[in-house]
């Protein structure tokens, strides 16, 4: 069965799990939530967990809603050098974030206006990356108890904890700060590289538990 979900912003191991294992129908008729991995996600630093947040106009006028698919990223600051140098600073000595430097570069050159779009741009260069097939399939109304697709919307959220939890991998600065959980798929790729496609396909995923 499909599974409905959010394009999230380089999401974690285990929705990437989700997009690994099952077809995927993108969720992309909802209203933006805050506090959500729309517009964040956690890497590995050596003080512990960074999160890396995409600055976004707050235009929901009376109602304080604003279409996901609408939601415009402020970019008067300088939020996409700021995010790779971060990046760059985390993974250097990671063993494959040279490896993968120069396909993912790009990504944070590329000027975007909706976030929206970059979310989907980033899952389409993991997708890449780990040789997996890229969702084209989209929501075209939003249901609150989705029909025909199992609902997989709750992985977005940054509060709901999952019951399942992904496998320990290596990891930069394990040592010093244990096991990392609920990081980007972006910590596993550049700990793991090829290896990282294998990992996400022998995932548990929470319909398994």
């Amino acid at each position: 069965m499909e599974v409905l979900v959010h394009p999230g912003y380089f999401p974690n191991c285990l929705t990437m799990a989700v997009i690994a294992q099952r077809k995927v129908v993108w969720e992309v008729w909802d209203n933006f939530q805050k506090q959500t991995y729309r517009n964040r996600c956690y890497i590995a630093t050596d003080q512990g967990a960074l999160m890396l947040n995409i600055p976004i106009r707050h235009v929901g006028g009376n109602t304080g809603r604003q279409a996901y698919r609408e939601v415009q990223i402020e970019n008067s600051t300088p939020w996409q050098r700021q995010h790779w140098r971060s990046l760059a600073t985390a993974y250097r000595s990671a063993p494959f974030f040279e490896y993968y430097e120069a396909e993912l570069r790009p990504v944070f050159e590329k000027p975007f206006s909706l976030l929206l779009d970059l979310n989907l741009e980033t899952l389409s260069v993991m997708c890449g990356l780990l040789e997996l097939p890229f969702p084209t399939s989209r929501s075209t109304r939003y249901q609150t108890q989705p029909e025909g697709v199992q609902d997989g919307r709750f992985l977005i959220s940054s509060k709901v904890k999952n019951s399942i939890s992904v496998r320990e991998y290596a990891q930069v600065f394990q040592e010093r700060h244990g096991f990392l959980d609920n990081l980007s798929v972006l910590d596993l790729l550049f700990n793991q590289g090829p290896a990282a496609r294998d990992y996400l396909m022998a995932q548990e995923l929470p319909w398994d538990a």
